[in-house]
């Protein structure tokens, strides 16, 4: 994979750290805008990425780029997919996919036009303590109660108190806790349980947007409460409870370090088969993959399960109105 990598933020300097432990995976170029142009040419310089640019259109026209890493704020998701796309670009975008339903369709019919791959980038259903979850359910099951909290007091909360709003704390840039935080645990609970029967979210609003709140999936035979805040600080815990037994882990939904299974009968096990420290190496293991090998088959699986994904932050959104 000749990969290029659109924005120069947070998740850019934290996915570029670990980067070099992905095999097959080179760093082409990065685009950012002209203001944060020094903040590029410094992680190219720090990392290795042999191009810069401030237009994203030179980017994605750039022969020598394969695929493009769409890590700008929420709100400019789509254009930026599209124009890679419609360049004939393999495209990995950031969590959360996109706006709405009708947007999703329209990107993957023009990478279906285009013979070229679309994932969305979502760090835990590609983590293999996530895959041995899905494996153990069984054993504990049948699951009745599903509580899943990712805590994270933000480093932005302090400024969005004093009146200066960054974009994940911006309404008008699609901003706030349930697509911020709350995604993970969505995307968690769709991987093992599938689409709920209905959805219902109850927010904590400041300056209008969410800055943390439940989020309560019901199935036919179990109810999964998903928390989620960034103006709260605890180490939090999430618990999947069954019949025969439970599962339960420490930290945030969007890692699972490691996780317990505690049986009826009393039998306790600790599990950690992740392969990397860091969260996002396990995904990108997975694109170059999948993008390398055209496997178009586990990318449409992919697709399905994050339409999925937004089809339950739609109800939610619409619930809370």
């Amino acid at each position: 994979m000749k990969l290029g990598i659109v924005g120069s933020g947070k998740i850019v300097h934290d996915f570029l750290t670990t980067a070099n432990k992905i095999d097959h995976l080179e760093l082409t170029a990065i685009s950012t805008t002209q203001r944060s142009r020094q903040i590029a040419q410094d992680l190219a310089q720090q990392y290795g990425i042999k191009k810069v640019f401030t237009n994203n259109a030179q980017l994605c026209n750039d022969p020598n780029v394969d695929t493009v890493y769409v890590a700008v704020p929420n709100s400019l998701h789509y254009e930026v997919v599209k124009q890679a796309l419609e360049a004939g670009k393999n495209v990995i975008c950031e969590k959360p996919y996109m706006a709405t339903a009708a947007q999703a369709h329209e990107l993957k019919q023009i990478a279906d036009t285009h013979h070229v791959i679309i994932v969305e980038a979502i760090t835990n259903i590609h983590l293999p303590n996530y895959k041995a979850i899905k494996r153990v359910l069984p054993k504990i099951g049948p699951v009745h109660i599903v509580s899943l909290n990712y805590t994270q007091y933000s480093s932005r909360y302090d400024n969005f108190l004093k009146g200066i709003i960054e974009p994940v704390f911006d309404p008008a840039k699609d901003g706030g806790t349930l697509k911020d935080l709350n995604i993970y645990n969505i995307h968690l609970a769709v991987g093992l349980f599938g689409k709920p029967d209905h959805v219902q979210y109850c927010p904590v609003m400041q300056q209008g947007i969410d800055t943390s709140g439940i989020l309560n999936l019901t199935y036919a035979d179990k109810q999964a409460t998903l928390v989620a805040a960034k103006d709260c600080y605890a180490t939090p815990r999430s618990f999947i409870e069954g019949e025969k037994g439970s599962i339960y882990f420490d930290g945030s939904t969007g890692v699972i370090d490691s996780f317990t299974v505690e049986l009826r009968t009393g039998e306790t096990k600790r599990v950690n088969l992740n392969k990397f420290d860091h969260r996002m190496a396990s995904e990108f293991t997975d694109f170059v993959n999948i993008i390398d090998n055209h496997d178009v088959t586990t990318a449409n699986e992919l697709y399905n399960h994050s339409m999925t994904v937004m089809d339950v932050l739609a109800n939610a959104v619409k619930s809370a109105q």
